[in-house]
């Protein structure tokens, strides 16, 4: 494993675009959604898909946000990332936009069979859709660009 002393760790902050953002995103299977319940900010780890340009992810329909969904579109914010624990590398993707309930069946079935839940329960689950309103993105890089072994 490559390793930056400290004085080196990445301290260089790059934005990412749009499409970047997204395909990193779509790169992994793990991530956060932040949502209000009780007027409060809730994060819970899911798993995620990209589907059609929107975050698609599944929840048990009993669950806090699955019933916050239902009232009507839920504003949320999705983070996923991948940094390195020692080196600080890596990139952190955050969307935000509106949250709504797969209610077609088929295409519930669909989801289903491309997303396994974040924590398979007794039950129903399921599905949210996410449209990205607003994406951002950084990757943390090297202060010159170069891992080296020290």
């Amino acid at each position: 494993m490559v390793r930056l002393r400290d004085e080196n760790r990445a301290d260089r902050r790059y934005a990412l675009g749009r499409d970047e953002a997204l395909c990193l995103l779509g790169g992994v299977r793990l991530g956060r959604i932040v949502f209000t319940r009780h007027a409060l900010p809730t994060v819970r780890p899911v798993h995620h898909v990209l589907d059609g340009g929107d975050i698609v992810i599944r929840v048990h329909e009993d669950a806090a946000l699955a019933s916050a969904a239902r009232q009507d579109a839920l504003v949320v914010a999705y983070e996923a990332d991948a940094i390195d624990p020692d080196t600080h590398l890596g990139w952190s993707v955050v969307v935000t936009g509106y949250a709504h309930l797969v209610t077609d069946a088929a295409e519930l079935a669909r989801i289903r069979r491309l997303l396994a839940p974040w924590a398979p329960r007794q039950g129903r689950d399921c599905a949210l859709r996410i449209r990205p309103g607003l994406v951002t993105g950084v990757r943390l890089g090297a202060p010159d660009g170069i891992l080296r072994d020290d």
